[in-house]
């Protein structure tokens, strides 16, 4: 997590005895940890005993996002748009794109609901692509907006509230969208920009004052049945608790959600073509998650703006396209997924490169996810594949 934060009322020292103050009752202390007790952590203090719960049934995994296990090994693109908007934010997931590691897709919302949401085997990044509202979780709360990346750690326990939700047909264009990504392995701020300390470097494109950590709320201390949905890796749970989740008085350490908007990261720039790392967000040991955002091209009087071409022979490269248009790609919309595999070369399709000299500015935004291992797609992508795109880069007659 970024830095260490404080919310609430706590003990001092540690692991003494602790009263609410309201109506002087014992609190729970529970570590929130990883590694064991060898890594980062946080402290919650409970009104109730966290591991309360009344009934525990399994719920059918969804339908969609099957593995599609003969698709071909080749250059992708499918419009995630095409996917109708239904479900509430748990049940409207769809995954494109998995392997042991990572997942990709999206999330459209036709419905609210109620339910609490638990990740007990992945931490979660998601971006939002249109719509705004609330993050709340058991360590308060983070309003968020377009652009934003909400920041989940494995474990925690969250709702999503968003200020409109569209039932449509189809999600292109309009409603709540968001970008999902799932990692067995935290989303870490790259070791290059920070110090021994860990402090954010002058050098980095963002920094501690563009993280928005929750603000905690007053404790729910409220008997009833609450909903806690558990995903264990591809298995769903239904938890009935026994008392409203979000009952913390008070907690700190360094895992919590967070927020970071895309429009907050200041874009590095060079003399010739800069790599794709200049633009890194986030590292895990299995992927990288980097921003392409508004900035001035290559100042160079020969520069050419356009990438050059490149072969990732260990990584497989994903690309959202959010907003603007992307110099090196034609026949791309809003909601537009992009797989490069590896172990093939790709670039600007014809004309994008001759087309970029000169040029002195980009206004697009997008989100780039490359992996380590490849990505196996699944059969919502069939669905809306490109089916030309493989040979978009042959010369026009």
């Amino acid at each position: 997590m970024p830095f260490y934060h404080r919310q609430g009322e706590l003990p001092n020292p540690k692991h003494t005895i602790f009263r609410s103050p309201g109506d002087e009752r014992l609190c729970r202390e529970e570590l929130f940890s990883t590694k064991g007790f060898s890594g980062i952590y946080s402290t919650k203090y409970h009104l109730r005993l966290p591991p309360q719960v009344a009934r525990i049934a399994e719920r059918a995994a969804p339908a969609h996002s099957v593995a599609w296990p003969e698709a071909p090994h080749q250059y992708v693109h499918f419009r995630t748009d095409e996917a109708p908007a239904s479900g509430d934010y748990i049940s409207g997931r769809r995954w494109f794109l998995r392997n042991a590691h990572t997942a990709v897709g999206t999330l459209t919302v036709s419905a609210p609901t109620d339910a609490f949401y638990r990740n007990a085997r992945a931490h979660e990044l998601i971006f939002v692509h249109r719509g705004g509202g609330r993050l709340r979780s058991e360590f308060g709360r983070v309003d968020f907006r377009q652009g934003d990346y909400l920041v989940c750690p494995k474990g925690s326990t969250y709702h999503l509230e968003f200020d409109e939700v569209h039932v449509k047909a189809s999600g292109k264009g309009s409603g709540v969208k968001c970008l999902l990504m799932e990692s067995t392995t935290p989303f870490e701020i790259p070791s290059l920009y920070k110090n021994d300390s860990g402090q954010m470097l002058e050098h980095a494109p963002y920094s501690e004052r563009d993280f928005r950590p929750p603000v905690l709320e007053t404790p729910r201390d409220e008997d009833g049945e609450f909903l806690l949905v558990l995903k264990v890796g591809e298995r769903w749970y239904d938890h009935s608790l026994p008392h409203h989740p979000f009952d913390v008085v008070g907690w700190d350490g360094y895992v919590y959600p967070y927020a970071f908007n895309i429009r907050d990261f200041n874009p590095l720039v060079g003399r010739v073509h800069q790599p794709p790392p200049i633009h890194l967000v986030w590292t895990t040991p299995h992927a990288v998650v980097c921003n392409f955002v508004p900035r001035l091209y290559d100042f160079h009087p020969q520069s050419i703006p356009a990438p050059y071409f490149h072969s990732n022979v260990d990584s497989d490269e994903v690309l959202y396209y959010a907003e603007g248009e992307f110099m090196s790609r034609k026949g791309i919309e809003e909601g537009s997924i992009t797989l490069h595999p590896m172990g093939m070369p790709h670039g600007p399709q014809p004309g994008r490169t001759e087309a970029s000299i000169g040029k002195q500015k980009t206004d697009e935004y997008a989100v780039m996810i490359d992996t380590f291992e490849p990505l196996a797609l699944t059969r919502e992508v069939e669905l809306r594949l490109d089916a030309g795109y493989p040979q978009s880069w042959l010369e026009e007659e």
